[in-house]
């Protein structure tokens, strides 16, 4: 029983979501105070409905329940209680159930402690997480409904897969997805300020915060993940440049350049057009680490799934956001004009600096992550790029920002005297250039 009322919690959600998405977005374009109003109670239902609905399929796994497929494939009665927990997540249905109760969270979190945005911003914010939340409910419901029922239930399951009972992997893929869907909220704030045709210090002030909190989450997942990778696969070291580590990585380079370019926003509302891009490119980044995850178009041990429709699934998703939004920034992005004017050399140009640096590394590493695909659908050649191509190539632009963040950090705003900045560096830089020196000679 309880199984069927985490199901029709789920379908709940799923139109709360529907309503949440269309009413505050009219509201917000009629200017009907209302409508906008219904944004907020509709994320608080929203989320406690995929909570309940998460919690009923918990529960399957805490009691063993094996009259659910998915308690069957991926328990065991006498598993300890963190891998029965752990169950729950170790799979793709149960996976993308907990994707949708932190996307929700994040939503419910914005109605809750977003009473200093402006009404129509809240309302367009929380219409465009609800969109997302829309698109992943009917994914979840269509395609890999988490609570199937067996006709004839076992005696026991058939366990969790070995390599994922681990209590590094108990914790990462939460971690990832607090930071994969926390991403969400820059897009959404992003997409909103488009729709507005606004973007100033105050929005740069609101990004900041949920930009922080997702690449904090995605950096402790990573973390997580690379340990893993290094005592349980045996790869002979914490990263290997595997697709999945990749697809996990690339928003997180995104995100780390959305954060220093908030920054510049904020404190002198310059690089509004590219720090909404950034923030669009760093959710998108995500969608295509899920579409690389779930597809199975990339071999990986970290692979949830290997089913073509599911991937056909996801990549509709990708492209009606990602398109979406590009579109509606390629529209409103010439409307966005700077207000703050720096030097060549100043704290804004390191950031610029700063933000080609990750942006370009994390190009280079979406290029070597899909191009054996590209070579095999364009070329029909199958070909692997491994650790060789991304030392070679990623390496050059991180060396790069190494140099460049002691200095970008003397800079003052606006402009800055680049003879000072070097005479208060130039003892570090000699003890660095000895110390590299003492190493190559005793190495």
């Amino acid at each position: 029983m309880l199984i069927e009322l985490g199901h029709f919690a789920l379908i709940l959600a799923f139109a709360t979501a529907i309503v949440q998405m269309v009413v505050p977005l009219v509201g917000a374009q009629k200017g009907w105070r209302g409508w906008m109003g219904v944004a907020e109670p509709a994320a608080t239902a929203q989320f406690a409905l995929t909570g309940f609905a998460f919690a009923a399929l918990t529960v399957a796994f805490v009691t063993s329940d094996f009259s659910v497929a998915l308690v069957v494939a991926n328990s065991h009665s006498l598993k300890p209680m963190l891998y029965k927990i752990s169950g729950v997540w170790g799979n793709h249905e149960g996976s993308l159930l907990l994707w949708l109760v932190i996307l929700s969270g994040f939503g419910a979190a914005a109605a809750w402690f977003g009473g200093n945005l402006p009404e129509r911003l809240r309302a367009r914010v929380l219409a465009v997480q609800a969109s997302i939340g829309v698109a992943f409910y009917a994914f979840l419901l269509f395609t890999s409904n988490p609570f199937l029922r067996v006709a004839t239930p076992p005696f026991d399951g058939q366990d969790l897969n070995p390599l994922l009972q681990d209590p590094g992997l108990a914790f990462h893929p939460p971690f990832l997805y607090l930071g994969y869907v926390g991403l969400s909220m820059s897009f959404s704030f992003a997409v909103a300020a488009l729709i507005e045709g606004r973007v100033d210090a105050a929005w740069a002030r609101w990004v900041r915060p949920w930009t922080l909190a997702a690449w904090l989450f995605l950096t402790i997942g990573i973390a997580l993940g690379s340990w893993w990778a290094y005592y349980e696969l045996g790869w002979g070291g914490f990263w290997f440049w595997d697709p999945v580590e990749n697809a996990s990585f690339m928003p997180w380079l995104f995100a780390a350049a959305l954060l220093h370019s908030a920054i510049v926003t904020e404190k002198r509302e310059a690089l509004k057009s590219w720090t909404v891009l950034l923030a669009i490119l760093a959710f998108s980044f995500s969608l295509l680490g899920t579409f690389i995850v779930r597809s199975g178009v990339l071999t990986s041990v970290h692979a949830f799934a290997n089913d073509p429709e599911r991937g056909v699934f996801i990549l509709m998703i990708l492209g009606v956001f990602t398109g979406g939004a590009l579109t509606l920034y390629a529209a409103r992005a010439h409307a966005m004009e700077a207000k703050g004017v720096f030097g060549l050399v100043s704290r804004e140009a390191a950031l610029v600096a700063n933000n080609v640096l990750l942006a370009v590394a994390a190009m280079v590493v979406f290029v070597g992550t899909l191009w054996p695909l590209i070579a095999e659908m364009a070329f029909g050649r199958v070909l692997s790029v491994g650790p060789p191509f991304f030392d070679a190539a990623f390496t050059p632009f991180f060396v790069a920002l190494a140099l460049l963040l002691p200095v970008g950090t003397l800079f003052a705003w606006k402009r800055a005297q680049g003879a000072r900045v070097l005479r208060q560096l130039w003892p570090a830089a000699a003890l660095a250039g000895a110390l590299l020196l003492l190493g190559y000679a005793l190495g």
